[in-house]
């Protein structure tokens, strides 16, 4: 869910009008549409092969360890390059970032979709995560090209969360009517044509943003991608009861851990800013995002396979299921920015949270009991609420309690966060299926006590 734009105080009638973007509406729409249609396939991606796991395990003949890779071999790349993506977009232009990524991610897609073996789409959803983590903040850099005036900019990225924000709302649907159609290959050809539009609509100089000298380190970016890929093979295979995998793994998972804090000491461009790190009610808030990620990518995760084996619904049908989850995401963050304005962003983020654990408790209980499919519908829309809560809130928050001049470094690191929960979500909740209704009450359980123990670290921090 793309954060809520902070509200701007209009300029005043008298200002002078920026000369460095002609100002010529029509144009600057349909390059703000095309932004807007990436970034929706970007979240599109991460939603819509939800529901395709069980023909894509029947496919593969693959265990649930295997769905596991091919939904994370995305969101562990995503997660770790999204740390430096905003200082590549700065280094070589968000315009030419930002394209390169939309093109690498339709390519990568008609690839996804043609690929013979299991491990070898693993490999190409990790290609799908670079392209992925390419394009989010470049897209940023380009509205903010496109909008110079903080009012316009506003509606902009209001508009662009609404429009990708739909993506969320519309993958289990989408990924549901295509499988039942043509099976899971076809959710990946979806993205070729979205690609080509995106390209076409941002075509042009209007949006194209100088090139900088920032630096990056690539040796860090690089090791902080081999953790995150250990610790969550890791995970895996101690849910397959691969004992002498997970001992070798988490060996790696150390090693890589303590080289990583040194590169980051010797570093001169850090992937963690340890500024922001240190600013008050900031580590509540990552972990906070994570929780949230970590509940709802693990539900995407694991309640597919619920319904389809416990309940035996179709693709269709549990993309149906679905909508009590994702229908809040289209109107509730509105509100909740409405609220932050109001009260502030604590009582969001606690309520959020609230939701979301006794959504999970609910959903777990509901499992386990197998019960009508009213009550897994209550908790998948106390769930809902929750996440449309607490992510606006919760980037807001952030946001302003980053040091002054790092909003920009400090909203990376939120970002990242939360697919480093999303993808921890997959791994660890997907660690418990092993049958239809014990394993997913458990993993729904642990999603609950997660985010009950987030919102715990939020209250005890003090107010800023």
């Amino acid at each position: 869910m793309p954060p809520l734009a902070s509200p701007a105080a209009p300029e005043p009638p008298t200002a002078p009008r920026p000369t460095a973007i002609p100002d010529r509406p029509p144009r600057r729409t349909i390059a703000l549409l095309g932004i807007s249609l990436g970034y929706f396939m970007v979240l599109l991606d991460m939603s819509v092969l939800s529901v395709a796991e069980p023909d894509l395990a029947r496919s593969f003949g693959t265990s649930v360890a295997g769905l596991q890779w091919a939904v994370t071999g995305y969101t562990v790349v995503f997660a770790a390059l999204l740390l430096s993506a905003g200082a590549v977009a700065d280094r070589f232009g968000a315009y030419r970032v930002f394209r390169a990524g939309i093109t690498v991610f339709g390519l990568g897609s008609l690839l996804c979709a043609a690929a013979p073996w299991l491990w070898t789409l693993v490999v190409l959803r990790a290609l799908l995560g670079v392209a992925a983590a390419a394009c989010v903040p470049a897209s940023m850099a380009m509205i903010a090209r496109l909008y110079p005036q903080p009012v316009d900019r506003a509606r902009a990225v209001a508009s662009w969360a609404a429009i990708s924000g739909a993506a969320v709302a519309a993958g289990p649907i989408a990924g549901g009517v295509l499988v039942d159609l043509a099976g899971w290959r076809s959710i990946f050809l979806i993205n070729v044509p979205l690609a080509a539009v995106v390209l076409a609509l941002t075509a042009g100089r209007l949006a194209h943003c100088p090139a900088g000298g920032r630096p990056i380190d690539w040796a860090t970016q690089a090791v902080a991608c081999g953790l995150l890929a250990l610790l969550t093979d890791t995970f895996i295979a101690a849910g397959s009861s691969a004992w002498f995998h997970t001992s070798w793994s988490g060996a790696g998972t150390v090693l890589a851990g303590l080289v990583f804090v040194v590169l980051e000491r010797r570093s001169a461009a850090p992937v963690l800013p340890a500024a922001v790190l240190r600013a008050g009610g900031i580590p509540a808030g990552l972990l906070a995002g994570a929780a949230v990620n970590f509940a709802m990518a693990g539900a995407l995760f694991v309640l597919p396979l619920l319904f389809q084996q416990q309940r035996r619904l179709s693709p269709i049908e549990t993309g149906l299921a679905f909508l009590p989850l994702t229908l809040p995401f289209t109107v509730n963050p509105l509100v909740t920015g409405r609220i932050v304005a109001r009260v502030g962003t604590r009582s969001p983020v606690l309520a959020g949270l609230g939701l979301l654990a006794a959504g999970g408790a609910l959903l777990g209980y509901s499992a386990a009991a197998r019960s009508p499919y009213a009550l897994p519908a209550a908790g998948l829309a106390l769930s809902g609420f929750g996440v449309s809560f607490a992510l606006p809130a919760l980037a807001t928050a952030v946001v302003m309690a980053a040091p002054e001049g790092m909003a920009g470094a400090a909203g990376g690191l939120f970002n990242a966060t939360r697919q480093v929960g999303a993808t921890l979500g997959v791994a660890l909740m997907g660690a418990f299926i092993g049958g239809a209704g014990d394993g997913a009450a458990g993993a729904l359980s642990l999603s609950a006590a997660v985010c009950a123990v987030a919102a715990l670290a939020v209250a005890r921090t003090s107010r800023p």
